[in-house]
C-alpha cells in the first residue's frame, strides 16, 4: 500500500474514533441531566414510626402524601425490639419521626433522642395524649411505677382520635411537599372511623354486667381502656408495665389472692409474649383459670386477625367481652 493510501485509512479511522466519542459523550450528558430532572424515591418525603399500631394510624393519615416507613416489625413486642444500623440511620434522615414515647421504645428512644438532637422533628404521640399515671400496688398497678406515665394509650380509641389530629399538623408543618387539603381530609375520615369504634366498644362492653368488669392481664397494658370504658384492673402476672420484668413468687401469691377475692378467673395474655407466666398463674389456683389471647401492644402480620388498628381493637374487644360473659 502506498504511504498516500495508509494516510487516508488512518485519517478515516481518526474520523470514525472522534465520531464514537462525540456519541457516548451524548448519552452519557443525557442521561446525567434525565436523572438531575426526573424525581426518584429518594426525592420523596419520608416519615419514620416506631410502633406497628402507630405506623397503621400514620399510613391512613399520610395516605400517598409520603412514604412510611415503620421500624417495628408485626407481633414484635414494643418494649423490647432493637434497630438494624440501616434503621437507625434511617431515623436521622426522616423528615419526621413519630414515636410512643413515655418509655415504651425502652430500646429505641436513645436514637429517636439522637435524630431530634441531628436536627430531625419527633412527636411523641403518647406524651400528647393525656397520659395517665399507673395506680399504686394497693389499687391493682404496678408496684413500684405508682405515678409513672403509663404509655399504652391506644387502649383508649378516643386518644387515638385525638393524636390523629396532633400528628396531622406535624406532618403538615415538618414534611415538605404534602397536600395539607388532603392531610386533613384523610385524618378527618380516621377520626370519623375512630369515633364509631368507640361507640362499637361501648355497645359491645354493656353486655358485661358492671360487677364483672375486672381485668387481669400478663402486664399492666389497658389502664387507659379501663378508665374510658368503665372496667377495673385487679392486676397482673408481670407486676409491670414492661414485659421486660418477671415476677416473683410473692407478686404471683398476691395476684392469685386478688383474683379469689374478686372472682376473676380470666386472665387476658399478649399475643407477642409466650403465656408460659399466664400458665404459671393457673397452676396457682389449681386450673381454675381461662386464658384469653389478646392483640395488645403489637398489630400483626397482614391478615393475622388485627393487621390494623381497628382491627386489633375489635379483635380485643370480642374476646374480651367473650372471656367475661362465656357467652
Amino acid at each position: 500500500m502506498s504511504r498516500a493510501g495508509a494516510k487516508q485509512r488512518m485519517r478515516v479511522g481518526i474520523a470514525r474514533l472522534r465520531s464514537l466519542v462525540l456519541g457516548l459523550l451524548a448519552l452519557v450528558t443525557a442521561a446525567t441531566a434525565s436523572a438531575c430532572t426526573t424525581p426518584t424515591d429518594d426525592d420523596r418525603p419520608g416519615i419514620v414510626v416506631t410502633t406497628n399500631i402507630l405506623g397503621d394510624v400514620t399510613q391512613e393519615i399520610v395516605g400517598g402524601e409520603a412514604d412510611v416507613t415503620v421500624l417495628m416489625k408485626p407481633n414484635a413486642d414494643p418494649h423490647s425490639f432493637g434497630l438494624s444500623a440501616v434503621q437507625a440511620a434511617e431515623l436521622e434522615q426522616a423528615d419526621l419521626v413519630v414515636y410512643n414515647g413515655l418509655g415504651l421504645e425502652e430500646n429505641v428512644l436513645r436514637h429517636v433522642d439522637a435524630a431530634h438532637e441531628s436536627g430531625v422533628a419527633t412527636f411523641a404521640a403518647g406524651e400528647a395524649a393525656e397520659p395517665l399515671t399507673f395506680h399504686t400496688a394497693d389499687d391493682g398497678g404496678p408496684e413500684g411505677e405508682a405515678g409513672q406515665p403509663d404509655p399504652h394509650f391506644w387502649t383508649d380509641p378516643d386518644r387515638v382520635r385525638k393524636v390523629t389530629g396532633l400528628i396531622a399538623d406535624q406532618v403538615i408543618e415538618h414534611v415538605a411537599g404534602v397536600d395539607a387539603d388532603t392531610i386533613r381530609a384523610n385524618a378527618d375520615r380516621y377520626a370519623g372511623e375512630l369515633s364509631d369504634l368507640t361507640a362499637w366498644m361501648e355497645k359491645s362492653f354493656d353486655r358485661i354486667p358492671e360487677d364483672e368488669r375486672a381485668l387481669v392481664t400478663n402486664h399492666h397494658v389497658f389502664g387507659y381502656l379501663a378508665d374510658r370504658f368503665g372496667f377495673r384492673v385487679i392486676g397482673a402476672v408481670v407486676p409491670s408495665g414492661t414485659t421486660l420484668a418477671s415476677p416473683s413468687s410473692s407478686d404471683l401469691r398476691s395476684l392469685t389472692e386478688a383474683m379469689e377475692s374478686a372472682d376473676v378467673r380470666t386472665v387476658f395474655a399478649d399475643s407477642s409474649q409466650p403465656q408460659r407466666l399466664a400458665e404459671v398463674l393457673r397452676t396457682e389456683m389449681g386450673g381454675l383459670v381461662r386464658v384469653v389471647e389478646l392483640h395488645s401492644e403489637s398489630l400483626t402480620a397482614e391478615g393475622g386477625g388485627a393487621d390494623t388498628y381497628l382491627r386489633m381493637m375489635r379483635a380485643n374487644t370480642i374476646a374480651m367481652a367473650h372471656g367475661l360473659t362465656g357467652d
